[in-house]
């Protein structure tokens, strides 16, 4: 059996804890979602806000919700050139010892210590297509792409949870090494 996973790209976004949310844009302030994302429960949220760091400043950085316990960061690798920090490759969550930056929304800034990341590539997938494709959470597989500028992607984390769905995510700067597009179809090898 072939086993096909759909790509998703994913450009620099915001997750946000309630707290820091509340500093950016006022007291009891919830995120308005515009579009759902590949993970069920997961959206882009209309709000935006900047970014800044010691050498520069990206504007207009989308928060995706829901909210979480933590604010994290994803960039790519010449965003973290753009701000003027080396933001480490992660997997998601895993945001110690990382560099901080300033958060500017419309009512306010908030200064975070830590949580700007690389998100490393990963696949999602239920318990049931993790079955059907003989992987388990945190198993590390290599992906295979096809096409004019094709490659292989190795040390892709397996996520798997109830609440996730099929889905690879790589970061715009690897999703353009490789003429990627969304949805486009990889074999997991």
């Amino acid at each position: 059996m072939e086993r096909k996973v759909p790509i998703g790209l994913s450009n620099k976004h915001i997750h946000v804890s309630q707290a820091d949310l509340e500093v950016l844009f006022g007291k009891g302030y919830q995120l308005t979602p515009m579009k759902d994302l590949s993970q069920p429960g997961q959206y882009a949220a209309e709000e935006k806000i900047d970014v800044v760091g010691p050498k520069g400043t990206l504007k207009g950085i989308r928060i995706l919700g829901p909210v979480r316990p933590e604010t994290q960061l994803e960039v790519s690798v010449g965003d973290g050139f753009c701000l003027g920090i080396q933001a480490p490759l992660r997997n998601s969550g895993d945001i110690a010892d990382t560099p901080g930056v300033k958060l500017v929304g419309p009512a306010g800034e908030v200064e975070i210590g830590k949580g700007a990341i690389v998100a490393a590539r990963h696949i999602h997938m239920s318990p049931e297509e993790g079955a059907a494709f003989g992987l388990k959470d945190r198993d590390i597989v290599s992906v295979k792409l096809d096409g004019p500028r094709g490659l292989i992607f190795d040390n892709v984390l397996v996520r798997v949870h109830p609440e996730f769905k099929l889905d690879m995510h790589l970061d715009v700067e690897e999703g353009n090494a490789a003429g990627a597009k969304n949805g486009q179809l990889a074999t997991i090898l």
